[in-house]
C-alpha cells in the first residue's frame, strides 16, 4: 500500500493486533457469531514517519449509523466548552457575525457552545441516527460526509472549522484536507482535535487502536499533511482529553506565527524520539506484557471468587477485549450509561452491555474500560469504592 499522508510506499510492520472484529457494531443478539473480523496492524512509514492501519473498512460499513455519542460524558462536553470559549476568545469575540462548522459534529455537543457565543453553525455527520440527534436539538446538521465536492456544493466560508476526534478517521484524506482549506476563510481558525500517538505509546493505551482510527498523528506527521494542502499548524496545546490529546490550531500558509509552545511540543517529539520506527517496536513489546499482566489479574480474581463487571462499552474496549481474549469467563457484564447501546453485546467477545442506573447487583470489581474519563468516573462512584467495590484500570493516563 501507498502511505495514506505521503504517498510512500516504504511501509513496515510496527504493530499486530491480530485479526478483530469492527469494534463500534455493538450486536443484536441475532448478530453474535456472525460478524466480519479484519487485520488490525500498524504500518511505519519510514519517509513521513506516520504510523497507520494497512487495512480499510469502508466508511460507510462504520459510520452510516454508529452508536457513539459525544454528549454522554460530562467531561467531554466540558472540554468542548472550553475549546469553544478559547477559539472565540483569541479570534473572533468582537464579530458580531461569525460562522463555524463541525466536521464530524455527532450529536452537535460542541456546537452547541459555539451557538452560546452567537455563531452560525452547521455541523456535518455521517451518521443518520446521531445527524437526526443533532438537528432535533436545533443544531443544523448535514447527514452527509464531508469532502472537497461537499465543500464546493456549500459554498461557504468559515471563521472557523472544528474536527474533533474525526481526523484520524478518514477515508478520503485528501479530499477532506482541500475540503477544509477550500472553506476556511483567509482570516479562519481550523481547529483540529486528535489523539496523540506520544501520549498513546507513553500511556500504552493500545486500545485506541482501531479500525476507525485509520491514522495515528504526532505533530510532525500531521504538519506533512497540512503543508501539502497549503495549510500551517500556528499553535498547539496537550490537553487531558481521551489521556492525551492535541488541540491545534491551523490556517493558511504564513498567515500566522507560529507559537513557542508548538515549537516546546515539536522538540519534545524530537528529544524522546517519538517518531523512530524502534519507538513503535517497544510499544509492541510492552503490548504483550500488559496482555500477560491483565489476564493474571483477571485469572486471580476469578480464582477468590470475585464477580467482575467492565465499567463502560467504549469502541476501543472492544480492540482490549479482542487482543486480551476477554470475554464472559471473566465479565458478567459491560455497564454503560448510552442508551443506544442497550440490550446489545460486545463485537468478538460477545458480553452483554446494561444500563448502568439499572444495574442492582453489584460486582466485587469493575474492570474499567472507559479509563480515559478516570477522574469523572472515581467522582461519580465514591460511594462505592466506599463499599469496598475496586475500580481497577487497565490503561493509567498520566497527567497533562
Amino acid at each position: 500500500m501507498n502511505c495514506r499522508v505521503c504517498d510512500s510506499t516504504n511501509l513496515e510492520l510496527a504493530v499486530d493486533l491480530g485479526s478483530q472484529p469492527w469494534c463500534n457494531h455493538f450486536l443484536k443478539p441475532e448478530e453474535i457469531g456472525k460478524e466480519p473480523f479484519y487485520p488490525l496492524r500498524l504500518l511505519y512509514c519510514q519517509d513521513c514517519e506516520t504510523v497507520q492501519l494497512d487495512y480499510t473498512v469502508k466508511k460507510e460499513i462504520m459510520f452510516g449509523n454508529h452508536t457513539y455519542l459525544s454528549g454522554v460524558t460530562k467531561s467531554l462536553s466540558e472540554h468542548f466548552k472550553t475549546v469553544a470559549q478559547e477559539v472565540d476568545t483569541r479570534f473572533f469575540e468582537d464579530l458580531k457575525s461569525k460562522c463555524v462548522l463541525d466536521i464530524g459534529s455527532n450529536d452537535g455537543t460542541q456546537l452547541q457552545h459555539f451557538k452560546a457565543l452567537g455563531y452560525d453553525v452547521l455541523g456535518v455527520e455521517s451518521s443518520k441516527t446521531t445527524a437526526k440527534i443533532a438537528n432535533d436539538s436545533g443544531i443544523t446538521t448535514l447527514n452527509e460526509f464531508f469532502n472537497l465536492e461537499l465543500v464546493q456544493r456549500l459554498n461557504r466560508k468559515f471563521h472557523i472549522i472544528n474536527a474533533a476526534g474525526v481526523f484520524f478517521h478518514l477515508e478520503e484524506l485528501h479530499s477532506v484536507t482541500e475540503g477544509i482549506r477550500e472553506a476556511l476563510r483567509d482570516d479562519g481558525v481550523f481547529v483540529v482535535q486528535f489523539l496523540y500517538m506520544k501520549r498513546i505509546v507513553e500511556n500504552l493505551a493500545f486500545d485506541q487502536i482501531y479500525h476507525e482510527h485509520l491514522l495515528y498523528y504526532n505533530l510532525k506527521n500531521i504538519e506533512v499533511l497540512l503543508n501539502r494542502h497549503g495549510l500551517a499548524m500556528f499553535d498547539a496545546y496537550l490537553s487531558p482529553i481521551h489521556g492525551g490529546s492535541i488541540v491545534g490550531f491551523v490556517t493558511h500558509k504564513g498567515k500566522r506565527e507560529i507559537s513557542d509552545r508548538l515549537q516546546t511540543l515539536r522538540q519534545a517529539e524530537t528529544d524522546e524520539r517519538s517518531n523512530e520506527f524502534a519507538t513503535y517496536l517497544e510499544f509492541g513489546d510492552r503490548i504483550k506484557q500488559m496482555k500477560l499482566q491483565n489476564l493474571s489479574y483477571l485469572e486471580n480474581a476469578k480464582k477468590e471468587g470475585k464477580k467482575i463487571f467492565g465499567f463502560g462499552a467504549p469502541v476501543k474496549g472492544n480492540t482490549m477485549l479482542n487482543y486480551f481474549g476477554v470475554g464472559t469467563q471473566y465479565l458478567d457484564c459491560l455497564v454503560e450509561k448510552n442508551e443506544l447501546r442497550r440490550d446489545l453485546y460486545s463485537p468478538g467477545m460477545h458480553i452483554p452491555i446494561v444500563i448502568e442506573k439499572e444495574v442492582c447487583d453489584l460486582p466485587d470489581i469493575y474492570y474499567v474500560l472507559a479509563w480515559n474519563f478516570k477522574k469523572e468516573i472515581l467522582a461519580n462512584n465514591q460511594h462505592l469504592i466506599d463499599k469496598g467495590i475496586e475500580f481497577y484500570f487497565p490503561v493509567n493516563p498520566k497527567e497533562v
